[in-house]
C-alpha cells in the first residue's frame, strides 16, 4: 500500500502468533503482562528510582554511587560516584552467594578436547591473569588487545583486564594482520594477548604469525602474551617482547583482589565496522553496561539456575561480550563454549553439542539457521534436542520462514523463540519477547524492554504513523548505552545524534504494527528508493526466502536512469543447477507477494553470499557489485573473499 508521501510500508503480512506454553509461563521470571507493564511504567515515569534499585540488588558496590543518571545528550554518566568491577560481579559476587562449586564454563575444542571450570576455578585463573598482565607493565587505562581463539583463556583475559582496570580492545581471531595494526594503534594498544593457532575446519590457522606481522606495524604494543593452544613447533617468540603464558600466568598466585573502579571507567573498547568502511571503536564503561547485559539476559532468556547456555557467538563481537561473558556470569549461568565450526567434522555438530551437553537455551544466528536449513533436516533428526527449553536469535533480522523452520524443527513447537533486536552500541538487548508471557510473531522483535523507550520518525524528525515505516530512534538513555566512539567524539555526534537532536539515532529502519509489535526493516542505507516508491530490502528478501527453493537471499539497490535506483537480488537456491525459468519463477514470486513495484529487476544466483565473520552479509560490497563499480573501503571482516571474487566474475 502507498501511503500520501508515496512511501510504500508494506511488510510481508504476518499473522500468526504463536502464545508461550503455559508450562514455561507459570516458572517464568515475567510471567504476567501486569509484571511487564508495571516495570516499563516505572521505568519510564521514576528512571532515577527504577535504576536505582535494580543497580543496588544487582551489582556489588566497594563505594555506593550518589547520583543515578547524569544525562545531556549526547553525553552520559550512569550510577555517579560509585565504584564496582565488573570481574568481582561476574566471579566474586558469585563465590560469595555460595556458587563457588558451580560450573561456570563448559568448554569444548573443535578436535573434541574438554574443560570445564567452576566459578572459583575461574577466579584463580582470572586473578593469575590479571596478575600477569600487571608485570607486564598493564594498569588502570591500559588498552590490552585481544586476539585469541575461542578457549577458557579469551573468557579469562577480558575478565582479568577488567579485574584491574584495563580495557580489553578483542578483535576476532580471523582477522587480518593489516586489521590488527589498525586496531592497535586506534586504541593505542600496550600489550597483545593472542595464542600459537586456532582449529578451524580440521586445519590450524598460526595465529602467532600473524599477529607478529601486525606489531611490525604496532608500535605502542610493548609486550606480547601467547597461550600455547596449538602445540605447533617453530613459533616465532621476540627476546623481551614475547612471553609464553604457561611461563608467567601459570607461576602467579591467583588471589590479586579486584580493584575497585569509578562506574564511568571504560571497561572496553570494541571495533566494529562504520558504513565508510573504516572500523570505529565503540567504548562501553564498567557500571551501566555490566547492570545492562546482566539484566537483560535474565529477562530475556529466563534464566534459571539449572539451565545450560549456549550463545554460539565468538567473543569477537559484541554478542560474545555481553552474552557469554559479562551478562551470563554476572547471572551465576553455567555457559557452554566451542572452538569450532558448526559444521566440522560434519553438519551435526551443533546438534550433537546440544545433546551432549543437554543444552537448555540456545541462542544462534539467523545465518547459521539458514545454513542448518540448507544442509537438510537427517543432521538435526540424529540427535536428541529435548532438553531445549527457550531458543533465541540475534546479530540480523530473521526471515519468517527460518524462523518457522526454528520454531519447528529445533524447538518441537514447544520453545519459545526471544527473537532480539540491538546493536554493538546499545551494549545489550533492546527490544525482545519476553518467553513467559509474549505471544510471537515470526519475523517480529516484538516489544522493547523496560527502560527501553523507541521513537520511529521520518526524515524531518517527526512521528510516523502506525506500520508506516521510518527511522528508529531511543528517545531515552540506558544503562548499557555506549559512551562514544574511541578518540572521535565529532564522528560519534555526528553518526548517532546530528540527524535527530536528543534522540540516539540506530541507523535501522522500523515499523510498529497494530499490536504495538516492532518490525525492523533493515538499515537506513538499505532502503530502495523506486521511482519515488520507498521499499524496505528485508521485505523483497522475505518474500525471495519465502519461495521453497530459495535458501538465502540479499537484496540491494543499484542507480537506474528512469527509476532513480532498481532492485538487484542475489540468491542461493537448494540443491540443483538454477536456471533462466527459475529466475522468471522468483520475480514473479515477489511481484504476487508484494507487487509489480517489489519484482527484481535483477536476479543473479550465487553458490554463497559475501558476509562477515559474525554472518551478516554485505550489502555494501553487493550494492558496488550490482552498480557495476569497483569494491571500495573496509573488506577486513570478510569471511571468504572467493565469494567476492566469484560474484565480480559473474558480473
Amino acid at each position: 500500500m502507498t501511503d500520501p508521501s508515496g512511501q510504500i510500508d508494506h511488510v510481508l503480512a504476518e499473522s500468526r502468533t504463536f502464545p508461550p506454553p503455559p508450562e514455561f509461563t507459570a516458572k517464568a521470571v515475567f510471567s504476567t503482562m501486569d509484571q511487564y507493564e508495571a516495570a516499563y511504567r516505572r521505568a519510564a515515569e521514576d528512571r532515577d528510582g527504577f535504576w536505582r534499585d535494580e543497580a543496588t540488588e544487582h551489582l556489588h558496590w566497594f563505594e555506593p554511587f550518589q547520583e543515578v543518571c547524569r544525562w545531556q545528550a549526547p553525553n552520559a554518566e550512569w550510577f555517579v560516584g560509585g565504584k564496582t568491577n565488573a570481574s568481582y560481579n561476574c566471579l566474586d559476587r558469585n563465590i560469595d552467594a555460595g556458587r563457588g562449586d558451580r560450573t561456570a564454563i563448559v568448554w569444548e575444542g573443535e578436535p573434541g578436547d574438554t574443560r570445564s571450570l567452576t566459578y572459583s576455578e575461574l577466579r584463580t585463573e582470572v586473578a593469575k591473569c590479571a596478575a600477569a598482565l600487571r608485570e607486564l607493565g598493564v594498569g588502570v587505562g591500559d588498552v590490552v588487545s585481544v586476539y585469541m581463539p575461542m578457549t577458557p583463556e579469551l573468557a579469562v583475559t577480558m575478565l582479568a583486564c577488567a579485574r584491574i582496570g584495563a580495557i580489553h580492545s578483542v578483535i576476532f581471531a580471523g582477522f587480518s594482520a593489516e586489521s590488527i595494526a589498525d586496531r592497535n594503534n586506534d586504541a593505542g594498544a600496550k600489550v597483545i594477548v593472542t595464542a600459537d593457532g586456532l582449529h578451524r575446519r580440521g586445519k590450524v590457522l598460526p595465529l602467532k604469525e600473524t599477529v607478529d606481522e601486525a606489531l611490525a606495524k604496532s608500535p605502542t604494543v610493548q609486550k606480547c602474551l601467547v597461550l600455547r593452544r596449538v602445540g605447533q613447533d617453530g613459533v616465532s617468540m621476540q627476546e623481551g617482547r614475547d612471553v609464553w603464558w604457561h611461563e608467567l600466568v601459570d607461576k602467579q598466585s591467583g588471589d590479586l583482589p579486584a580493584v575497585p573502579l569509578d562506574s564511568e571507567t571504560t571497561l572496553f573498547i570494541l571495533y566494529t565496522s562504520g558504513s565508510t568502511g573504516k572500523p570505529k571503536g565503540i567504548r562501553h564503561t564498567t557500571a551501566g553496561y555490566n547492570l545492562w547485559a546482566k539484566r537483560t539476559f535474565q529477562w530475556v532468556f529466563d534464566h534459571r539456575d539449572e539451565d545450560v547456555y549456549w550463545c554460539t557467538a565468538d567473543c569477537g563481537w559484541i554478542t560474545g561480550h555481553s552474552y557469554i561473558v559479562y551478562g551470563p556470569l554476572s547471572a551465576g549461568a553455567t555457559c557452554l563454549m566451542y572452538e569450532g565450526a558448526p559444521n566440522h567434522p560434519a553438519e551435526d555438530r551443533f546438534w550433537e553439542l546440544v545433546e551432549k551437553y543437554k543444552v537448555s537455551v540456545l541462542y544462534t544466528a539467523p545465518t547459521a539457521i539458514r545454513a542448518f536449513i540448507k544442509w537438510g533436516d537427517e543432521h538435526v533428526e540424529k540427535h536428541d534436542l529435548t532438553s531445549l527449553r527457550l531458543l533465541g536469535s540475534v546479530g540480523e533480522g530473521i526471515n519468517p520462514e527460518a524462523w518457522m523452520w526454528y520454531h519447528r524443527k529445533i524447538g518441537n513447537e514447544r520453545c519459545p523463540i526471544v527473537d532480539t533486536w540491538w546493536q554493538t552500541e546499545t551494549g545489550g538487548i533492546m527490544m525482545s519477547p519476553l518467553p513467559g508471557i509474549t505471544a510471537t510473531k515470526p519475523g517480529s522483535c516484538t516489544r522493547p524492554l523496560p527502560g527501553v523507550f523507541p521513537k520511529i520518525v521520518d526524515e524531518s524528525g517527526q512521528p510516523v504513523e502506525a506500520n508506516h515505516g521510518g527511522m528508529l530512534c531511543i528517545a531515552e538513555p540506558w544503562p548499557g548505552m555506549l559512551r562514544g566512539i574511541w578518540g572521535d567524539e565529532e564522528r560519534f555526534i555526528e553518526q548517532y545524534w546530528s540527524k535527530v537532536p536528543g534522540m540516539y539515532l540506530t541507523g535501522d529502519n522500523a515499523r510498529q504494527d497494530e499490536d504495538g509489535y516492532y518490525w525492523i526493516m533493515g538499515r537506513i542505507d538499505d532502503v530502495i528508493n523506486v521511482s519515488g516508491h520507498r521499499l524496505s530490502t528485508i521485505e523483497v528478501e522475505s518474500a525471495l526466502v519465502s519461495h521453497e527453493l530459495v535458501c538465502e537471499a540479499a537484496v540491494v539497490g543499484r542507480p537506474d536512469d528512469l527509476k532513480g535506483q532498481a532492485i538487484a537480488a542475489f540468491v542461493t537456491v537448494r540443491g540443483g543447477e538454477p536456471d533462466e525459468a527459475l529466475r522468471k519463477e522468483l520475480q514473479q514470486h515477489v511481484r504476487n507477494q508484494i507487487g509489480a513495484l517489489a519484482q527484481p529487476d535483477d536476479l543473479r544466483f550465487a553458490a554463497a553470499l559475501p558476509k562477515t565473520r559474525s554472518g551478516k552479509i554485505m550489502r555494501r560490497l553487493l550494492r558496488d557489485i550490482a552498480a557495476g563499480h569497483e569494491v571500495v573501503g573496509d573488506t577486513s571482516t570478510l569471511e571468504d573473499y572467493s565469494v567476492l571474487a566469484k560474484l565480480r566474475d559473474e558480473d
